[in-house]
Formats: C-alpha cells, structure tokens, sequence
C-alpha cells in the first residue's frame, strides 16, 4: 500500500507565476533566497526565474539579474521611451561624481586611498552623501594597522545605472573618450587619474552637477 506524499508540489507555470506576482509588487531587486521565503514550501524560485527570463526575453518588459537580485524593467532599447516619464533629481558635484567613479573601479576602497587618487582631501560630507543616496554603503575593515573601513558601491547603484555587477562598468578608453580621464596612461595601482579642473577640491563648494550618464553607459 502505497501513501500520499505529504504535499503536492506547485507546477512550475505556478511557480512561474508566484515570482512574476512578486516581483512586479517588490520596490527593488529580490534575490533566490527572499522569493523562496515568501512561496510556498516544495517551490524551486531559481528554476521558476530561469522560465520567466525565456518568456519576457524580447518584449518590453524583461526579467533582469541586478547584483544578486533579480528584478522586471524595461527593455534597454526602449529606455528612450521612458525619458519623457523620468526626473532626474540626484545631483552630485565633481567631488562627489569622482569619489563615486573611484569606488565604483576600486572597490573595496579606503578614505585614503580615495585621497590618493584624486589627490585631494575627501570631505566627509561628499561620502555621507553618496551613503545616504544609498549608493555607496561601509564594507569590511581591512586587516591593517587602524583597520580603516573601505567602501562599495549598492545594488541601488548597479539598478540606477543597469548595470549586473561592477564588472559590467566602462572600460578606461571610453571614459577617456568621453573626457572624464587623462589622456595619460594611469598609473600603477589605484592610479585613475580624472581629469581635473580649476577649484576641483571638496573643501571648496561646487555648483551641482547632474551625474553624467556616460560615465557609466557601456556603449
């Protein structure tokens, strides 16, 4: 004699639709194990997303991987189509779009060696600033003398700007070609020289300025 099992599982096109409901509900980017707090037991998320990313490959809306998060948004080529809908209302000044650029290439990176690239003091009102943008958050201290803090970029970051992982940030030819590098050659280690300008310093006020999109555009 044979016994029932104890529960019935969900069929995938189910699941499917359990992780669709979610994500489209969710206010930023759930990862595997978050959808699986939230479905039912006996329920497999990561084979349920790997179905949704074949069906809105495509269409307008498509299913993306931010980090390790997973997220619905509109399709890049048709990102000009929401232009008219989009205010942009984050502005940084050079300051803060450097400090940001050097993290980002960098990370994890320290105050100091933030300093040493820019070859100016960092303020600690430029970092606070990033921090409550919620794109740059602490990350671990370093086994070193002091055991300074260091600092990565955010999902929030890689979602504002498309991007999957840091690693999908433009190469230094591009950003040279879009005049926010030297020309030169950087130097050895942290060496990212950004092409300076009279004043550029955070002790002295900037006029804001809107963070310019090519610097993260991988086109």
């Amino acid at each position: 004699m044979t016994t029932a099992p104890d529960f019935v599982p969900h069929p995938l096109a189910r699941q499917e639709r359990m992780v669709e409901a979610i994500l489209f509900a969710a206010t930023r980017p759930l990862t595997v194990a978050e959808l699986a707090a939230r479905m039912p037991e006996g329920c497999d998320p990561a084979e349920a997303l790997a179905g949704l990313r074949r069906t809105y490959a495509g269409r307008g809306v498509v299913l993306e991987r931010i980090g390790e998060g997973h997220a619905f948004r509109t399709a890049p080529d048709l990102s000009f189509l929401m232009q008219a809908e989009t205010v942009e209302t984050r502005r940084l000044s050079r300051a803060a779009t450097e400090t940001l650029a050097i993290i980002a290439y960098h990370q994890p990176v320290t105050r100091t060696e933030i300093e040493e690239v820019r070859g100016v003091a960092v303020s600690r009102g430029t970092l606070d600033q990033l921090i409550e943008m919620g794109w740059v958050r602490m990350g671990r201290r370093r086994m070193s003398p002091g055991r300074p803090a260091t600092f990565v970029v955010t999902e929030a970051f890689l979602d504002h700007f498309g991007l999957e992982s840091a690693r999908d940030l433009p190469g230094l030819s591009e950003l040279r070609a879009a005049g926010l590098l030297e020309s030169r050659p950087p130097a050895e280690g942290l060496g990212l020289p950004l092409a300076g300008g009279p004043g550029d310093d955070d002790m002295e006020p900037d006029d804001p300025a809107p963070v310019p999109q090519e610097l993260f555009d991988d086109e």
